[in-house]
């Protein structure tokens, strides 16, 4: 099992940066995948980055050239950098963790953009 702790959410104006943490409870050396989710009000769960043990990222189109994903395994935590955000952002994101063949998340911090 594995506990996800994000931080670093908050109000940004458009075309502002944020970064996400997610803190990690236990060694991310045994986790191949791990990512970043997002909600927005009223809509489905949506993928928006992962990045693998080996440094393979994935990102969604939207957000290609603007976010950028990395992990530091020797701290257990994974970064998730915001720039150019846009009102479209808003929404609750989420730490991913898949392991053991199960997925597990942290509790969303709260990203919203502001035009």
């Amino acid at each position: 099992q594995v506990q996800l702790v994000e931080s670093g959410g908050g109000l940004v104006q458009a075309g502002g940066s944020l970064a996400l943490s997610c803190a990690a409870s236990r060694s991310i050396f045994a986790i191949n995948v791990m990512g970043w989710y997002r909600q927005a009000p009223g809509k489905q769960l949506d993928l928006v980055a992962t990045i693998t043990l080996g440094g393979s990222i994935n990102y969604v189109d939207s957000v290609k050239g603007r976010f950028a994903i990395s992990r530091d395994n020797a701290k257990n935590t994974v970064y998730l950098q915001m720039n150019s955000l846009k009102p479209e952002d808003t929404a609750v994101y989420y730490c991913y963790a898949r392991l053991g063949g199960w997925n597990y998340w942290g509790q969303g911090t709260q990203v919203t953009v502001s035009s």
